[in-house]
């Protein structure tokens, strides 16, 4: 896995269950922690730092497979940060992780970025791409990509995947 479009690399690092909030749970919302202005899933992505970004089959929630343990080659985790003039300059932490339907990690990865920006008081987006290489996916069903900045989650995407039926 490899994040493209950020000040500083990302470095794979395992996950608890424990440590993201459980599913009904409310986690209290901190005001101080970037938000999430768009992410979505594609077949590949181009983020370089301050441009357009390029993306290639954006919308990806949906994958089927005929035969399982499926493995998928390639899929792009993109995510357009909102971050405010105070939380410029400062480092953030983001985390995903991939869960399978029974809540079980398939992949993660965390990372420091610092929003670099003009210091003109206005907000801005920093977009970023994450490359998932060779995903297995055990069986169908209902898995779950979530994302977190600085410990808050911040959003789920889902992703199903699918096997034609016997």
């Amino acid at each position: 896995m490899r994040e493209r479009g950020a000040d500083r690399a990302t470095h794979p690092a395992s996950f608890s269950r424990d440590s993201l909030p459980r599913p009904g749970a409310s986690a209290a919302y901190d005001y101080s922690v970037p938000e999430i202005e768009y992410a979505f899933l594609a077949d590949a992505a181009e983020t370089p730092p301050g441009q357009k970004f390029h993306v290639l089959g954006g919308g990806v929630s949906r994958i089927g497979g005929r035969t399982f343990p499926l493995r998928h080659p390639h899929l792009a985790l993109v995510v357009g940060l909102l971050v405010t003039a105070p939380e410029t300059e400062r480092e953030h932490e983001i985390r995903f992780v991939l869960l399978d339907p029974d809540g079980g990690e398939v992949a993660g990865a965390t990372g420091s970025l610092t929003a670099r920006g003009s210091h003109d008081g206005r907000d801005s987006i920093l977009t970023f791409s994450i490359d998932l290489w060779n995903v297995t996916f055990i069986t169908p069903g209902d898995y779950s990509f979530r994302i977190l900045v600085n410990g808050s989650e911040r959003k789920r995407l889902p992703l199903v995947i699918t096997a034609p039926d016997a």
